[in-house]
């Protein structure tokens, strides 16, 4: 099959030297990528500015902003199997951004922000779209509520709910533990354990479940060339 996953956060500019921007470290979105590669995948890697190394025998494409993460998911979303948006996208950028360094301008300064596209919303509004769809909900609290909520929302086929007010795991950390939430209701739970192993366990999810979805369908799985 073929995987796109995007990973990391991404940056949403205020000026030449400051942007709004998020905890998220990409390690999640890159060890899914590696494990699909490892299970025998082709694999486009759509990524925010990181500190890891992208692996070897993946497409990689870099990005740093909401838009261009955007435009690189739809020029490449339709070419794959199953499309997994593990990247923290900022929901919101500034209205304006100034060509020059702001100055410091008194004891107050308001930003205007403004809606990014919703990437997650655009792919699972997709008519007639091709491809198991799964998104991420990183929650602080109501965690499998508030994924379920968007699981709704954004007509995914998966989403992975994971708790991101501990320090122990989640964002910045090489630890995760996370609840599949399935379109037909099902629940799947893994317990904390190291982001590379619950990758392979969510790659075999994936994997079975674009296998149904395409069996129902009638569907061809793109070849790996």
């Amino acid at each position: 099959m073929r995987f796109l996953v995007t990973a990391g956060p991404t940056r949403e500019p205020i000026d030449p030297v400051r942007y709004i921007s998020n905890r998220s470290s990409g390690k999640m979105g890159y060890a899914i990528a590696e494990a699909a590669l490892e299970a025998g995948h082709d694999v486009i890697l759509i990524s925010g500015p990181v500190n890891l190394t992208a692996p070897r025998d993946a497409k990689f494409v870099s990005v740093s902003n909401s838009d261009q993460m955007f435009d690189a998911v739809h020029e490449h979303a339709d070419k794959c199997d199953v499309c997994i948006l593990c990247a923290a996208v900022a929901d919101y950028r500034p209205a304006n951004v100034s060509p020059t360094k702001i100055k410091k301008r008194g004891e107050r300064f308001s930003l205007e922000l403004i809606r990014t596209r919703d990437i997650l919303d655009s792919l699972g509004h997709q008519r007639n779209r091709q491809f198991l769809l799964v998104g991420f909900a990183a929650e602080t609290n109501h965690v499998e509520e508030n994924a379920a909520q968007k699981l709704r929302a954004k007509n995914c086929d998966i989403i992975i709910a994971n708790d991101v007010s501990s320090a122990k795991s989640g964002m910045e950390s090489n630890v995760n533990e996370v609840t599949i939430l399935f379109r037909n209701g099902e629940r799947q739970r893994i317990s904390r354990a190291p982001k590379k192993i619950i990758a392979h366990e969510l790659v075999k999810i994936f994997h079975n479940s674009a296998t149904k979805m395409f069996d129902k369908k009638d569907v061809t799985i793109t070849e790996r060339n």
